[in-house]
């Protein structure tokens, strides 16, 4: 059986990845696929901790997790299809714009 600390180092990797994605990227939409990186790695993270302790209540809270994230993904994807239309451009630098 695979330790839990494999399960979590796993986790903490596939979040740092989303962060640096997140930070480093100027394009909307691959912000928006670290975001989802980082959801990934909160959820394996539950999801093992759930198993760990026989518990139920990590594996329900994932699933509201992944509604979530898939709600946050169709409206950040109509966000940047607007932006893409106004702008012809999904870099995050546009934005300021839309501001007033």
């Amino acid at each position: 059986m695979i330790p839990l600390s494999w399960y979590m180092a796993l986790a903490v990797v596939l979040f740092c990845i989303g962060v640096c994605g997140f930070l480093t990227r100027r394009n909307i939409i691959m912000m928006l696929l670290s975001l989802e990186l980082m959801l990934n790695g909160v959820n394996l993270n539950l999801v093992a901790l759930s198993h760990f302790l026989d518990s139920v209540r990590g594996q329900a809270f994932t699933f509201f997790i992944i509604t979530v994230a898939a709600c946050e993904a169709a409206i950040g994807l109509g966000i940047a299809i607007a932006l893409y239309r106004s702008r012809k451009s999904v870099h995050v630098d546009t934005i300021n714009e839309l501001k007033g």
